[in-house]
């Protein structure tokens, strides 16, 4: 039986998290107005040069022509588009790939070595041949921040795997379970962190690959932005297009922490 010491004790607890998580949030977005703040400020009393580093009202001003003009939610909605089908694919397809290295240890032994090579050879290099192959558009930024992904994908998949206890596999097998009972109930749970790792790493690697294909072949979409208005010389659009890239960015990356914490709840 829990007595009522320990129950006022669980619910200080409970309101001392609860403070913290407040406390934690408030002080992070009082540090973001006061940057702010303090860039308006440098940047209109001239500590700093508006031309080179913008400044807010610039960034603002920018936004509204876009919206004006009806082209900044298409830009927007476009680079949206090419990342999250690039996350998608890429953690589903590295995630079936680890699977089956996992499954056939003999596959997995051959392809090691040839992974690591993959992961170390820098994407954009290829990123010439992938255009060739699937011609100047959306499909090439899509398979270059798949490319990127991937490989990351499949070895902290297959490394997660590895790590799981080969006595409980043994103990399993003992008792009769099939590879396909083990990968579900012993391997895929104890997995779950590592899953989780690999799904937030993607978030980052996936608007890289998508950026980064758009400044090679990209006529519309945030990557785009930047590098056209880096041509004309307007940084205040190339800062827009980076400060949407970073809200953007924050905001998947919060829905695969949510995601995270929902399926560690649950296999809890």
């Amino acid at each position: 039986m829990v007595n009522k010491s320990q129950l006022t004790e669980h619910q200080q607890y409970l309101r001392k998290v609860k403070k913290d998580k407040r406390t934690i949030g408030i002080t992070r977005v009082l540090i973001l107005i006061i940057f702010i703040i303090l860039w308006e400020v440098a940047a209109e009393l001239k500590w700093i040069d508006p031309f080179l580093v913008s400044s807010p009202s610039r960034v603002v001003e920018s936004v509204v022509k876009y919206f004006k003009e009806g082209d900044l939610f298409r830009h927007i909605w476009i680079t949206c588009y090419e990342t999250i089908i690039g996350f998608v694919v890429g953690t589903i397809m590295g995630a079936a790939i680890a699977v089956v290295l996992w499954w056939n240890d003999f596959i997995g032994k051959v392809l090691d070595p040839y992974l690591v090579v993959l992961n170390a050879i820098p994407k954009v290099a290829l990123a010439p041949i992938i255009i060739f192959w699937v011609g100047n558009g959306i499909t090439a930024i899509i398979v270059i921040a798949l490319l990127i992904s991937i490989i990351v994908t499949i070895i902290s998949v297959y490394a997660g795997f590895m790590e799981v206890d080969g006595e409980r596999i043994k103990l399993m097998e003992t008792f009769g379970a099939t590879k396909l009972q083990i990968l579900k109930h012993l391997v895929l749970p104890a997995s779950i962190p590592l899953l989780m790792s690999a799904l937030k790493i993607n978030v980052g690697l996936s608007w890289v690959g998508v950026i980064m294909g758009e400044y090679l072949v990209a006529k519309e979409g945030l990557g785009f932005l930047i590098v056209y208005g880096g041509q004309i010389a307007d940084l205040n659009s190339v800062m827009m297009a980076i400060i949407i890239l970073s809200i953007l960015a924050y905001i998947m990356y919060k829905a695969v922490a949510i995601f995270e914490n929902k399926v560690i709840k649950k296999y809890r």
